[in-house]
């Protein structure tokens, strides 16, 4: 007999990893939506002059060739102790935060905590980076992490605008702050008109400004003395900021005893890998009377349902999907699962120890003033903490090729100078080899002198919460790791089916490379040889994102889609003006867009001219095409999601295009959604211009509770001149970002993705997407109206679903996503882009099994709330009101007029496997009302159990 072999290939990550359905289970699915083929359904979905000519076809990678692929150009980077500093610094990563937290799918795969009561473990996690900046700094109140200290420079120069009672248009920049910060505050600043003046501390006038940022410690190492600023700024009714750092802060004075009304840095330092530039949590805190200025998020305090303390993001009506255009920030700027490493440090380390690795550092580095001051070498600088400045004149070059001789980065400054900054790493062989340099042999003994005089000393106390005194034997910080993860849903345990959010697989090959230290440890400003290897990657990945999209040239810089927004916006404008039309201003954004963009345009400066939707949810064309007339020469862009923001493919969006450019007008097309587009229509060629494109939606980097993200930008050829520069490369525009390829290390996440799925791959990924979000489209219609359909019947990769008819019975979008919850399932998104609806988005990642339990948890839902309908069942004593069930309900006096089993174990839930929730349903209104940003005192903990 003749044999006949498997076609089975066990390396086929696309078909074998990635996509969940498998293709008896796809038969099914399709004979479900009466297709005999995917390409059938898709022909249904997408209008075929949308689709692209040729096809993606780079070969794929197993995991095993793609590890080998990594490695290899890995090892074309050249690891150096970089003792560059400019705010990026080697640390130690503990290993039991590597591996439970960094490492770990239960911390990375998690979602931003909008839904609290599965969240309460990064909540606390969170509360716990907020108490250690609060304290560091010295102010009372800190928010949950932003992208970059840059950033959060240019975010407290804006709250510093909006909250002064000075009516100054200009803002004072320390010329001893970082250039990169600086860089990045003049850019956001141009747009909204601010005058920035950068100076000598010295040379302030405080009446002339709304505000001021100092950097403390100076970029160049310096420790100065700002009292008399801050006092001055005060006495002019403006605000005092001061950009510093956490390390520094657990010896030298706090900006909130100095005066200061706002502190910005980074974290990085507090054991987060440098990796090329990032992903860090950078960091903001303010004095009180601000805090509901603060920009992005703010984890706070509030009860459950049982009077129970519970965490929540708080104050968030402030967030830009309700405010829109008159949105103060992106909320969509965080990086918590950054924010969760540097609090693990904290927790890990203590005061005494952060105290300890801060003295061993500062000792160090006052050990290397003095050998080089008594070899007579000329150090600029005479009061420091971990930083040096020396003066070597036409020695620079030789300086500098004597330290790489030993294996060492210093910083060049101008032409005659080098920067020196220790960190927690270096010991004294790194301090005998600088020294070496230098030409001096031997390290001049320890003393306990400090670098500093006494005016610097801090005297308060910091950490003082019972958090960071915990048993730091490694089995109570593992288990302390382990019971906050515990108290998550993410997507290690259930689908995530949010709707313009992609929860989709993060592949364990693909995130590996980020702890390899030839990708972990590279500083953003080392000298571009030591970097050929991420620059091979980023280089291919360019080039695939652009054949992908169909655009010309990317800029990887943006570290989150929103940053991808704004430096998107800021191309359009910088090419009007090249063009002598930077008089045009206005933007076009459909009523349905993301919220992000309204807040984006705001933040350019641009005027936002709202378009209406028509019935079927596409863009109205009348008013479209009218709205554009009337903006006529100062139409800057308009703004569209495709497919549409309600999941639907829209016929007309060529004309959409056409009428932008009719009246020169640019089209910025959202990259959203993009996991419905990619290998079957590209954004550049249907008449974008440019795009932002979420590699952590589409090109699987994972949300990790709310950041890391990358939002790099797609653009046509006419617009490539005008993407964002950096001061370390160069370029004609401004940075948006602290680093030149924003959070570079992430970026190996999308490139590996691409490089397993392969061109074949990530098309079929796409098709399965569709076929996802239409099988469960047509398993719940009947029981729930689908709101948008395209002429076909289809939609594309999620679904809204109409949940406002049930109001009449009392029953609110609220209900239902909480009542998910004990079906173990995190909620769609919520009540966007219509109010009262469910927006659904399965990805390619699910199988069917998990699609058909979710389908189960929304038809027995459904059920639940017929027998609210019918009067069977008490409309404020139900399943549904009370909502997520906990063990505390489930063990308590039952007095409810439904089983403990209907309650607690719905049909679509585990039983074996149940996810209890920690906390019942959170009091949101309570919690805005007693704002608490801070770990609560442990007394309250005890009042909450009473």
């Amino acid at each position: 007999m003749t044999y006949t072999p498997s076609d089975y290939n066990p390396y086929d990550f696309a078909n074998r990893r990635h996509i969940g359905p498998t293709p008896e289970e796809m038969a099914d699915m399709l004979a479900e939506l009466g297709c005999d083929t995917l390409e059938q359904l898709i022909g249904q979905t997408i209008p075929a002059d949308l689709r692209q000519a040729d096809p993606l076809t780079w070969a794929p990678l197993s995991e095993g060739e793609l590890l080998a692929k990594l490695r290899a150009v890995g090892a074309k980077n050249k690891v150096m102790t970089s003792l560059i500093g400019q705010g990026y610094y080697g640390t130690v990563t503990p290993p039991a935060i590597q591996r439970n937290i960094f490492e770990n799918p239960a911390w990375y795969t998690a979602y931003t905590p909008y839904q609290p009561e599965i969240a309460q473990g990064r909540l606390e996690a969170l509360l716990n980076f907020q108490t250690m900046v609060a304290d560091l700094t010295g102010l009372p109140v800190a928010n949950a992490s932003l992208l970059d200290e840059s950033t959060a420079c240019a975010e407290a120069m804006v709250m510093a605008q909006r909250v002064a009672k000075s009516k100054a248009q200009a803002f004072f920049i320390d010329k001893n702050c970082h250039p990169q910060n600086i860089a990045v505050m003049q850019t956001r600043a141009a747009p909204l008109g601010i005058e920035v003046i950068i100076d000598d501390p010295q040379a302030l006038e405080a009446d002339k400004v709304f505000g001021a940022i100092f950097q403390y410690p100076g970029t160049y190492g310096d420790l100065q003395d700002f009292t008399g600023a801050v006092d001055a700024l005060h006495s002019a009714r403006a605000i005092a900021i001061m950009a510093t750092d956490l390390l520094a802060l657990t010896m030298i004075r706090e900006p909130g005893a100095i005066g200061a009304d706002i502190a910005v840095g980074s974290a990085q330092r507090f054991g987060v890998p440098m990796g090329y530039g990032g992903p860090h949590a950078a960091f903001i805190s303010c004095a009180d009377a601000y805090k509901r200025a603060l920009p992005g998020r703010l984890v706070g305090v509030s009860i459950d349902s049982r009077g129970n303390k519970a965490y929540r993001l708080s104050l968030q009506t402030r967030e830009q999907h309700i405010r829109r255009e008159k949105a103060t920030s992106n909320v969509c700027t965080a990086q918590a699962l950054l924010a969760v490493m540097a609090s693990m440090y904290a927790v890990f380390h203590g005061p005494k120890g952060l105290r300890a690795i801060a003295e061993r550092v500062h000792f160090l580095t006052q050990r290397l003033y003095r050998a080089l001051n008594d070899a007579g070498a000329r150090v600029v600088v005479k009061e420091f903490f971990d930083t040096i400045t020396v003066e070597v004149g036409v020695g620079q070059a030789g300086i500098l090729a004597a330290a790489r001789a030993e294996g060492l980065n210093f910083r060049k400054i101008g032409a005659a100078h080098v920067g020196i900054s220790l960190d927690e790493t270096t010991d004294e062989q790194v301090l005998l080899r600088v020294l070496r340099v230098f030409g001096i042999e031997g390290v001049p003994p320890h003393r306990n002198d400090l670098g500093f005089s006494d005016q610097f000393i801090r005297t308060s106390d910091y950490l003082t919460h019972p958090i960071f005194h915990m048993n730091r034997a490694e089995t109570e910080m593992m288990r302390y790791m382990r019971r906050l993860s515990d108290r998550d849903l993410a997507l290690d345990r259930a689908m995530i089916p949010l709707g313009s959010c992609t929860m989709k697989l993060n592949a364990a090959a693909e995130m590996m490379p980020l702890s390899w230290p030839a990708f972990a440890s590279l500083h953003p400003f080392c000298p571009p040889d030591q970097a050929l290897g991420y620059a091979e990657a980023i280089s291919d990945l360019k080039a695939k994102l652009c054949e992908i999209t169909g655009y010309d040239a990317m800029s990887m810089q943006p570290n989150s889609g929103a940053q991808g927004e704004y430096a998107g916006l800021l191309t359009i404008q910088a090419y009007h003006r090249a063009r002598g039309q930077g008089h045009r201003d206005i933007c076009l954004i459909p009523v349905s867009a993301h919220g992000t963009n309204p807040a984006s345009a705001q933040m350019c400066g641009m005027h936002v001219v709202v378009v209406k939707s028509s019935a079927n949810g596409d863009v109205d064309l009348e008013d479209f095409r009218d709205k554009a007339a009337k903006a006529g020469d100062r139409l800057a862009a308009c703004m569209i999601t495709y497919p549409s923001t309600h999941g639907v493919f829209e016929e007309t969006v060529r004309e959409v295009c056409a009428i932008t450019h009719e009246h020169g007008g640019q089209v910025y097309i959202d990259g959203a959604n993009l996991n419905a587009m990619v290998g079957l229509v590209k954004p550049g060629e249907i008449g974008g211009d440019v795009s932002h494109l979420n590699l952590h939606k589409t090109f699987a980097i994972p949300h990790g509770g709310g950041g890391p993200g990358m939002g790099p930008i797609g653009v046509k050829a006419h617009l490539a001149p005008f993407l964002p520069g950096h001061p370390e490369l160069g370029g004609a525009e401004g940075p948006v970002s602290a680093a030149p390829y924003g959070s570079a290390s992430i970026l190996l996440i999308s490139w590996a993705y691409c490089l397993m799925m392969g061109g074949p791959g990530l098309t079929q990924a796409t098709r399965v997407a569709i076929l996802n979000a239409n099988y469960i489209a047509a398993r719940l219609s009947g029981a729930y109206e689908i709101l948008f359909m395209g002429n076909k019947g289809r939609i594309a990769h999620e679904c809204i679903l109409d949940t406002r008819p049930f109001a009449e019975a009392g029953i609110t979008v609220d209900d239902i996503a909480k009542r998910l919850i004990d079906n173990g399932f995190h909620a769609p998104t919520m009540s966007w882009p219509v109010s009262g609806t469910l927006m659904v988005e399965p990805t390619e990642s699910e199988n069917k099994a998990e699609i058909d339990r979710f389908i189960t948890a929304l038809l027995s839902i459904r059920e639940e709330i017929r027998a609210v309908e019918t009067g069977e069942i008490d409309a404020e004593n139900n399943p549904l009101k009370h909502a997520p069930h906990t063990v505390e309900d489930l063990i308590a006096d039952w007095d409810r007029p439904y089983s403990r089993e209907q309650g607690c174990f719905p049909p679509a839930s585990f039983r074996g496997d149940k996810y209890w929730p920690p906390v019942g349903r959170v009091d949101n209104v309570y919690g805005d009302r007693n704002l608490v940003c801070t770990c609560p005192p442990v007394e309250s903990y005890a009042e909450a159990a009473e």
